[in-house]
């Protein structure tokens, strides 16, 4: 296996997940992304994204250093660069994505199917809009439009190598780390 994907609609526990998973598997290494949009208060280049512009991003995109790349709803372009595969696998180490729906995809194309990907679903839409308005970083409309890609997403469940309902967060880690444990 070359990686652990974790995906699933925004507000489903991705990133909640992901640290517990680095935290009991030390032989996993969280694969930074790129992106367009500016840093949310707290966060730092080079930690929790790579802050690009949009010229910055286009030079990537054009010497060809993104596994995989897209512009989401939100207008801002997400992408994997091919160190963040290269690096982990030249230190023995498995990188974990945190990914949409259409980045796990592009994602588990170019890796040719080696990964082990996770749909995390969340308990109900009702739920999954009360953990976004909690975070109190969203537009409503923006809101709506995370609401809206959701069930779009939820749809694809089926398709990843395992489903993990996230109806709570040390159940859900502990049924997750169960089921890696055969992997890693």
């Amino acid at each position: 296996m070359q990686a652990v994907i974790l995906t699933g609609p925004s507000g489903s526990g991705k990133t909640t997940i992901a640290q517990r998973l680095l935290s009991a598997f030390p032989q996993l290494t969280l694969s930074i992304s790129a992106t367009t949009r500016p840093p949310r208060p707290g966060e730092v280049h080079g930690r929790d994204y790579y802050f690009l512009s949009e010229a910055a991003f286009d030079a990537h995109v054009a010497a060809g250093d993104f596994l995989e790349w897209e512009r989401l709803y939100s207008g801002y372009r997400y992408g994997t660069l091919w160190e963040e595969v290269r690096r982990p696998l030249r230190e023995g180490r498995i990188p974990l994505f945190i990914k949409d729906v259409k980045g796990t995809k592009s994602l588990m194309q170019s890796l040719e199917g080696k990964a082990f990907s996770v749909f995390i679903l969340p308990p109900s839409i009702a739920v999954l809009e009360a953990r976004l308005r909690q975070r109190g970083d969203l537009s409503e409309a923006s809101l709506q439009d995370r609401l809206h890609a959701a069930h779009t997403e939820i749809a694809q469940a089926p398709h990843f190598s395992a489903i993990l309902y996230n109806d709570d967060i040390d159940k859900a880690v502990a049924r997750l780390l169960y089921h890696l444990q055969r992997f890693l």
